[in-house]
């Protein structure tokens, strides 16, 4: 075995755990870890887009950086999976004595919540002191769920109010009514669940949507398709977002990255969409998220820099904010916003209610029945395009749309018809007209925040309502954001953009 001086990985800190502790890893067991390296270059998401050839010049990992880590982590057992430096990533297995070795993790055991059992850790990771400036996280050995789908079933008991369409929605807020998403894929995020092909083809006859463009599930780590299961569970979350993304492009193919909710699984989806070379999505939808303060910073920085490389090579990424409120689910009186929409490299999409007539507010039906995400980061500074955020903290959300389940998405889940609200379908939403506008510009619009910020008319400002921490004000806030979507408008905006870029 080679000997290395090893250091402590400061961003690698995990907070303790609340849960119960109910044993050791036994050394023997089975681990796969992804280590996430950096660029050779820092990454500008200002620049214009670039190739992948180009991406992978000028901000491929060092050659060299890569051959180290893999000398090392075989000189303790560990088998090298997957190495690449353009995309950063290194993929390892091997048994836990062997990673433990490796990466000296603190506070790792096993531990209980709601009756499952699972391998997590608190305190710090090392890594070799002459790799340390080069590594960005080493994920794998906390294996607690991270994150949860972001949509609310509307109440049997909630009494008769307004429910539409994905494709009447879409007809609402202005979305381009010539275009249908051709030569585009949408790809979604899920981390459980599954659909029925069958079914959602069903669907989408029911509500009069021609689809033409492909739906395929791509498995990711092991992880399938796997129908069905609980309506209020995944399948829910799965379902949605296919059907709102198929219903408002509906020539446009849809990925599907079912991924697991453990270890690196959410960073491995993403990456599977992100560098995709034979189904290039051009947008990426994701619905799942959970508090930012519940995530190890190395984690955080690593899914941050995924979206720094899509948005470089052209690819807008959705990210529900939240269905909890200024809280996100937290302690009473705590603040924090949920990640991944407060990467200041996603569009983070909040929720309204739509009335048919009268002014669109924020979505807050009272604490026990959701409202949207929102607030100011701790881990991210804001962004200098973001204006109307007087704050430090990048703000969230980006933009807003129709997320209240009283003025919900007519929607089916397993085959049963649903009303369905929550920031998960304002993602795939806002994903769809995406998916629109880079038809008609043909080419990729990629990172749209800072012509949003530049451009606040496109948007109708909702300056009514609150999410329990925050209020809506005139100009963007931290509630509903720029507001929601003026389909037409953005279009006009985002064509002025590429045109300037040309």
């Amino acid at each position: 075995m080679v000997n290395h001086h090893l250091q402590k990985f400061a961003r690698s800190f995990q907070a303790e755990l609340t849960a119960d502790r109910v044993g050791d890893v036994p050394g023997g067991t089975p681990i796969q870890l992804t280590i996430v390296l950096k660029p050779h270059a820092s990454i500008d998401t200002m620049r214009p887009i670039m190739s992948r050839e180009d991406y992978g010049r000028r901000h491929g990992t060092r050659q060299a950086v890569v051959d180290d880590l893999v000398e090392y982590v075989r000189s303790h057992g560990l088998q090298v999976e997957h190495a690449d430096a353009a995309t950063h990533l290194v993929r390892l297995s091997g048994t836990y004595a062997q990673a433990q070795s490796a990466f000296e993790p603190e506070g790792v055991g096993v531990y209980r919540v709601n009756a499952q059992d699972f391998i997590a850790r608190s305190g710090y990771l090392a890594v070799p002191a002459h790799l340390a400036e080069n590594v960005v996280a080493v994920m794998g050995f906390d294996q607690r769920p991270i994150a949860w789908p972001h949509f609310r079933i509307r109440p049997l008991t909630t009494p008769a109010k307004v429910s539409y369409n994905p494709a009447d929605i879409a007809t609402r807020y202005g979305f381009p009514a010539d275009l249908t998403g051709a030569n585009q894929t949408i790809a979604l995020i899920e981390l459980g669940g599954g659909y029925d092909p069958a079914r959602m083809s069903d669907y989408f006859t029911a509500k009069n949507i021609k689809r033409l463009g492909t739906l395929e599930a791509v498995p990711v780590g092991g992880v399938q398709n796997q129908p069905p299961s609980d309506p209020g569970g995944p399948d829910g979350e799965v379902q949605l977002d296919i059907e709102v993304a198929g219903s408002i492009a509906p020539s446009a193919n849809i990925a599907v990255y079912f991924g697991s909710n453990a270890g690196s699984g959410f960073l491995d989806a993403i990456a599977a969409a992100v560098h995709d070379t034979q189904r290039t999505p051009s947008v990426i939808s994701i619905s799942w998220g959970g508090p930012e303060t519940g995530w190890a910073g190395q984690d955080v920085d690593a899914m941050d820099q995924l979206f720094q490389t899509a948005a470089s090579l052209g690819i807008t990424i959705c990210a529900a904010s939240g269905d909890s409120g200024a809280s996100d689910g937290g302690p009473q009186g705590t603040l924090t916003v949920d990640f991944p929409a407060s990467s200041p490299h996603v569009l983070g999409c909040g929720g309204t209610r739509l009335p048919r007539q009268g002014a669109e507010t924020a979505w807050n039906d009272g604490t026990q029945g959701g409202a949207t995400g929102g607030g100011y980061s701790t881990h991210f500074n804001r962004p200098d395009w973001q204006s109307g955020n007087s704050q430090p903290g990048r703000g969230v959300p980006d933009v807003a749309g129709d997320a209240d389940p009283v003025t919900g998405y007519n929607v089916t889940i397993n085959g049963q018809d649903t009303v369905v609200g929550g920031t998960s379908a304002v993602a795939p939403l806002w994903a769809g007209l995406i998916a629109l506008i880079n038809q008609s510009l043909k080419t990729n619009v990629g990172f749209v925040n800072p012509a949003l910020y530049a451009r606040p008319d496109a948007m109708t400002d909702i300056i009514t309502g609150n999410n329990n921490g925050f209020r809506c004000s005139v100009g963007w806030d931290p509630v509903t954001g720029l507001g929601s979507p003026k389909g037409d408008a953005i279009l006009a905006v985002l064509k002025a953009g590429s045109q300037a870029v040309a």
